[in-house]
């Protein structure tokens, strides 16, 4: 195969030529060219989009993430949606509407069912000697692994109960099943239950292994509803006392709530980014 032989210079050729420009790829990225890699346009304006003020993606590269609604506002609407219904319960029992009449008619018809020492120790649940022990374990156990702002968050949810329930028992002034005496709704003990075994498992629950952090919420759901059934079968409130003071004592944990997680997601950010090799 022959090889077409170069042309040599003569020996007028005192002054070698610069080597040309040819258009091709390497022109193309010149900066204001056609199709250039460059932010810049040929008639010198910035493009609509330029690279340098576009966001970077999840895995860093450049792209625009549209912005999604977070779980922020998912605990915003169901706070709302529990505040909203605690409103609705409450405003029945104040006005004496239907709701009002067909709580009453079920809590004289389920009083005084089941064992009395069952259903006692049911109701016992939501005593401050039963539930703050087991909240302040919680709290005790969060602070030796390390957090220092759920516990807090989780003493001052509990410190608001009776900030919010007392005055609403004053003012509504509600009697209660087996008495003439009033103050009954919102019921205390239950809104002691929900804040306290709530509050110890959103605490305990990011400790806990994988496989068992299901038994936390389980366990303070669990609690906070045999509580609430045995007050009502002991006669100590009506129905609705009970789920009044769950809707609003759900809506109180809901920043209890953010806080452990926002704090499990930052914990495991780091955890994550201290095990990446670095070059």
């Amino acid at each position: 195969m022959r090889e077409t032989p170069r042309p040599q210079g003569t020996a007028g050729d005192a002054w070698p030529e610069l080597p040309q420009r040819r258009p091709g790829r390497a022109f193309a990225h010149t900066a204001g060219a056609s199709g250039s890699g460059t932010p810049h346009r040929s008639d010198g304006r910035p493009p609509q989009t330029p690279r340098g003020v576009r966001q970077t993606g999840p895995t860093g590269r450049p792209g625009t993430t549209p912005p999604v609604p977070g779980r922020p506002a998912l605990f915003l609407s169901l706070g709302l949606s529990l505040l909203a219904l605690f409103a609705l319960t409450a405003w029945q029992v104040a006005a004496d509407g239907p709701l009002r009449a067909a709580d009453e008619r079920t809590g004289r018809a389920v009083v005084g069912h089941g064992p009395a020492r069952l259903t006692e120790f049911l109701a016992d649940l939501g005593n401050m000697q039963i539930a703050l022990p087991v909240l302040g374990c919680a709290i005790v156990l969060a602070l030796v692994r390390g957090a220092r702002r759920e516990p807090l968050f989780a003493a001052f949810t509990m410190g608001a109960v009776p900030l919010l329930v007392v005055p609403l028992k004053a003012w509504i002034a509600r009697p209660g099943p087996l008495t003439d005496a009033t103050g009954y709704f919102p019921s205390g003990h239950a809104a002691t239950a929900a804040v306290a075994y709530g509050a110890a498992a959103l605490l305990v629950a990011p400790y806990a292994a994988r496989a068992w952090s299901w038994v936390m919420p389980v366990a303070a759901v669990l609690l906070t509803t045999a509580t609430g059934i045995g007050l009502v079968l002991r006669g100590y409130h009506w129905p609705l006392d009970v789920l009044g003071s769950w809707f609003l004592c759900g809506a109180v944990l809901l920043p209890l709530g953010l806080c452990c997680r926002s704090s499990l997601s930052c914990r495991s950010r780091r955890r994550s980014s201290s095990r990446t090799p670095r070059c």
